[in-house]
């Protein structure tokens, strides 16, 4: 869910349990706000529906846990859906092009896989298993709601300096679904992998105002 949309998501809620004529508190807003986090403001609105006009569910006020039951079988489909995309920039993009999708956890979890070259080059009897691994490392992203990702996924090409270096433009990425939505994951996502990592000698050990035995320790294991 956008930040955007959650002014709107509080007052649906609070609409749809004046309905039921129950007040609500800061805290019950709260919950249902973190809650509803992973979903749109469109699936959240038509699980509220669907809650309401239930002839056994519906005569009493929908819980979180009520939404997010009924919302539970959406990261499923969505994933399914995502990769349907997926499947679809592979044969209209292909390995040699940057490329910028309208979801943010479709970024993530093909970085889990390897990149957007190892996924465009996989073998065709790979793709049942590659399915299974982007469809549960998607629903893992969008069911936690915030994470980090990259603002576009690399093609095999030549660095941005390359083509600096020669005066040319540097190739534009390929926008795959809304284009608005694209464009607001390329404006969130982080320049380099989701991934930080690391190096020994960027630890600054002799800098740590720890004791010596402990860094003596952290010294062996590293």
């Amino acid at each position: 869910m956008r930040p955007d949309d959650i002014p709107k998501l509080t007052k649906m809620v609070t609409d749809a349990l004046a309905y039921y004529r129950q007040d609500v508190s800061e805290f019950t807003l709260h919950v249902w706000v973190q809650a509803c986090q992973p979903f749109t403001l469109e699936e959240v609105s038509k699980a509220l529906t669907a809650h309401v006009t239930d002839a056994e569910r519906g005569q009493f006020a929908p819980k979180v846990a009520d939404i997010v039951r009924v919302l539970s079988g959406t990261t499923t489909d969505r994933a399914a859906l995502a990769w349907g995309k997926v499947l679809g920039a592979i044969s209209a993009v292909g390995a040699y092009s940057d490329v910028v999708f309208d979801d943010p956890a479709i970024h993530a979890a093909i970085e889990d896989l390897g990149g957007w070259v190892k996924i465009c080059r996989g073998e065709v009897a790979e793709l049942s298993y590659l399915q299974h691994r982007f469809c549960q490392s998607h629903k893992a992203y969008t069911g936690r709601g915030t994470f980090d990702f990259q603002r576009k996924l690399l093609g095999d090409r030549s660095p941005d300096s390359d083509y600096e270096k020669r005066g040319l433009p540097v190739p534009k990425p390929a926008i795959v679904g809304d284009r608005q939505q694209a464009m607001l994951v390329y404006q969130n996502g982080n320049q380099a992998a989701k991934t930080r990592i690391t190096f020994r000698g960027d630890l600054g050990i002799e800098n740590l105002s720890i004791p010596m035995d402990q860094i003596k320790r952290i010294k062996g294991q590293v």
